[in-house]
């Protein structure tokens, strides 16, 4: 699959982590989303019907990430991942969780998590690396 969307560097603040003052005071989140799909209906018709609405992508993401909060960023990951395969044209998702403001007594560039998805046989489950898409496959 060499068609893909990606939505970079979403910002949306979270109440997401182990500890109180994370949980308290909450903090902004970072996401990245790629979806591979076939685009091939949306470039010929150029309807917005024909696609996947980034737009929508961010609004799923950025309500999952001010929903409930989870002591995880890799449960946050998941739950956008799976959410957004639901759409029955996503063949695969990948989704980055950065957390910027983590409690990490050092200084450091960036914490994220990924969290991979693809259909495969009609069931959600992890990718194992055969079944990552191939984005640059020309």
């Amino acid at each position: 699959m060499a068609d893909r969307i990606e939505l970079r560097g979403l910002i949306v603040r979270g109440n997401h982590g182990v500890y109180e003052h994370e949980r308290r005071d909450g903090q902004e989140f970072v996401v990245d989303i790629t979806v591979w799909a076939d685009l091939t209906a949306a470039a010929a018709s150029d309807d917005l019907a024909d696609t996947i609405d980034y737009g929508g992508l961010a609004k799923l993401a950025a309500d999952i990430v001010a929903g409930p909060a989870r002591n995880l960023i890799e449960t946050v990951a998941g739950e956008i991942a799976d959410a957004v395969l639901a759409d029955p044209r996503v063949e695969a998702a990948e989704v980055t969780v950065h957390k910027p403001g983590a409690p990490i007594p050092l200084d450091f560039a960036d914490v994220a998590v990924v969290a991979r998805r693809s259909r495969g046989d009609g069931r959600r489950h992890r990718m194992t690396s055969s079944e990552e898409p191939k984005a640059d496959r020309a």
